[in-house]
């Protein structure tokens, strides 16, 4: 291969995060980690290595450093496509599950390396800034949706169901570590040193080991019949919703590496809480499969593409 293609910002970006998906799946493919056992893979990436993570990055960083345009023009494409899926599906279980399909991304297991690798820590400043609500706006809605639907004909009262759904988005690992890093950073105090180089080397780990854990998951899955709506699903999050994104920054008037990171933000396939949520309210758990599974694979190109778009993006 040319050096000078191996150079190329697009390629030095994707290769390491390629090579890192195809490691894990060559891993799962050759047993090395059993399928009984991604399970606990998983909980030790989302429950040990990214709160510290989160919660560093967040504690070095003062409310007024977040940028909330950014996350406005993603937000905003992500209410569009999900009303749009439900205005043409209707409201029910299903609908609220392909919504979140459409929309929801996976901005932490994959976008926070892959934004480190192509624009640094400033461009990961502007990605925790959408990481900071994108689980409690999305989750949260969603949550509340699907349990309004269950429970209309019980004997629940709806605030009741809304603080059951705000603690669950509260209580996830993408979360509450912000929350509280954002916190600590009003005291004025820096981590002691004892603790901040534990945390240090943890949230280091997340980025590799996350990745390996997209390719273990690939390798386990069964594409099946469903491939045809998975890559209607597909092509609506990551090639639809960069669009919308890109839309909505312009006319909220972005420009440079905020609309950069938010538009490659977008190209990232669906995010693992949507097969999730399918398997915990029993809708669709083969299609969610498949779906995150063809997304991750098509990412592949959308994310080349967005990427290789990038530089005349920041001139916008």
């Amino acid at each position: 291969m040319n050096a000078s293609l191996l150079s190329h910002p697009v390629i030095t970006s994707l290769l390491p995060v390629i090579l890192l998906i195809a490691t894990g799946y060559m891993t799962g493919r050759l047993g090395f980690i059993r399928a009984s056992a991604t399970k606990d893979y998983s909980n030790l990436i989302f429950f040990v290595l990214l709160p510290p993570l989160l919660f560093r990055t967040m504690a070095q960083t003062h409310p007024e450093q977040l940028q909330v345009l950014p996350v406005l023009a993603y937000l905003g494409s992500m209410v569009v496509t999900f009303a749009g899926v439900m205005l043409i599906k209707g409201v029910n279980q299903r609908s609220i599950i392909l919504s979140l399909a459409a929309t929801y991304g996976n901005i932490v297991m994959i976008g926070i390396a892959l934004i480190g690798f192509a624009y640094g820590v400033e461009g990961q400043a502007v990605l925790f800034s959408l990481i900071s609500v994108h689980a409690i706006v999305m989750l949260t809605t969603a949550t509340l949706m699907l349990e309004w639907l269950r429970k209309k004909d019980e004997n629940v009262h709806p605030l009741q169901t809304a603080l059951v759904a705000l603690r669950g988005a509260l209580l996830q690992p993408t979360t509450w570590p912000i929350l509280l890093g954002l916190a600590y950073s009003q005291t004025g105090f820096s981590i002691p040193d004892v603790l901040d180089r534990p945390m240090q080397l943890l949230g280091q780990a997340f980025s590799p080991l996350a990745l390996v854990m997209v390719g273990l998951t690939l390798s386990a899955t069964q594409f099946g019949h469903h491939i045809k709506p998975a890559l209607g699903l597909a092509a609506l999050k990551n090639f639809v919703q960069p669009l919308l994104v890109l839309g909505f920054g312009l006319l909220l008037g972005l420009h440079g590496l905020p609309l950069t990171v938010m538009v490659v933000a977008a190209s990232l396939p669906m995010g693992a809480n949507v097969f999730m949520f399918s398997q915990r309210y029993q809708e669709s758990e083969a299609l969610m499969t498949t779906s995150v599974s063809v997304s991750t694979v098509v990412a592949l190109f959308s994310v080349a593409l967005t990427m290789s778009l990038t530089p005349y993006i920041a001139k916008l």
